[in-house]
């Protein structure tokens, strides 16, 4: 008798759960869904106004921008009520500060659940036009030339930036200097000034400045060619052989969140990435639309969390 009750109350709280995570994906959206951004700018925030303004185009509610940065963003939405109504989009720098700050209060896979990766994404590796480096080759033999007298600047410490350039300076085994900014606009302000000699950045910051002839692109520093910019080739292949930097934009959710939920909101991104004129934008920049599952977005992380702390480790690369 006893086993039969619990046998039945564990059916009950079953069907309970099932009929509360129905009634979620009935009722989402049924507010002004808050989509936080843990910067103040750049390819990430560009890439959520895109999507926020195409969703609120399709769903009868505004999906709205809201900026916090650093840690602040990540915390309200990994405490936020599990109902899809406050989601994250963020970049790859989430991750990578994760990789070289194990300490950091909340963490990727186990704070959030992944809803779907929006794009792959290549940096640029851009040096100001007064350095005597015309190829990643060049650069490089300058380093070694010189060791200590370049400085290459990011956007804060365990951004994409600094990574990249604590990859570059593992592999190619020179002594270059690290110097963060409160943004990336600033390294690249200072890089154009000439108070820097290279940066790695997102296309949407540097291609104006390039575009201008006030700095000189030399790479990207994916494994192939940015298909907008086919004509400027890879770190790897123009002088670091095995280097490898993607960095990505990505939608996560608070944990739990039920799995109807997220697929009503991945549909919703999958439709707009299916946009011809959205997906040119973004290929326009260096970017590649991924729009994968929750499930492969989830393999992918963990696969470049370790990565990259094994990266991390072996350079002995830490917050500054």
């Amino acid at each position: 008798m006893n086993r039969a009750w619990k046998a039945g109350s564990v059916l009950l709280a079953a069907l309970a759960l099932t009929q509360m995570r129905m009634a979620a994906a009935l009722d989402f959206p049924s507010r002004p869904v808050r989509m936080i951004v843990p910067t103040a700018g750049g390819g990430g925030d560009n890439v959520a106004r895109v999507v926020a303004q195409k969703l609120s185009e399709r769903w009868p509610v505004q999906v709205v921008v809201d900026n916090r940065s650093g840690i602040v963003g990540p915390e309200i939405v990994a405490h936020a009520a599990p109902d899809g109504h406050t989601i994250m989009m963020t970049t790859s720098t989430f991750l990578f500060r994760e990789a070289i700050t194990p300490a950091v209060p909340v963490k990727m896979l186990e704070d959030f659940t992944p809803a779907i990766q929006i794009v792959r994404q290549a940096l640029l590796l851009v040096v100001n036009p007064a350095v005597p480096a015309k190829s990643v080759a060049e650069l490089i033999a300058l380093a070694k030339a010189q060791p200590g007298q370049l400085n290459f600047g990011s956007g804060l410490a365990g951004s994409a930036g600094h990574l990249a350039g604590e990859l570059f300076r593992n592999l190619a085994a020179v002594k270059v200097v690290h110097v963060p900014y409160k943004g990336t606009a600033f390294a690249i302000t200072d890089l154009a000034a000439g108070r820097l000699q290279f940066v790695f950045g997102t296309p949407e910051s540097m291609l104006p400045l390039i575009n201008e002839g006030r700095l000189h692109l030399l790479a990207v520093t994916t494994t192939r060619r940015a298909p907008s910019l086919p004509g400027v080739p890879t770190v790897a292949e123009s002088g670091l052989p095995g280097y490898d930097f993607t960095g990505w934009i990505g939608v996560f959710v608070p944990l739990r969140t039920p799995a109807s939920v997220i697929r009503i909101l991945r549909d919703g991104i999958v439709d707009v990435l299916a946009e011809s004129a959205v997906r040119q934008k973004f290929e326009q920049n260096a970017s590649e639309v991924v729009a994968n599952t929750p499930q492969e977005f989830a393999r992918y992380l963990a696969g470049e969390l370790a990565r990259w702390k094994k990266i991390a480790a072996d350079a002995n690369i830490r917050a500054e």
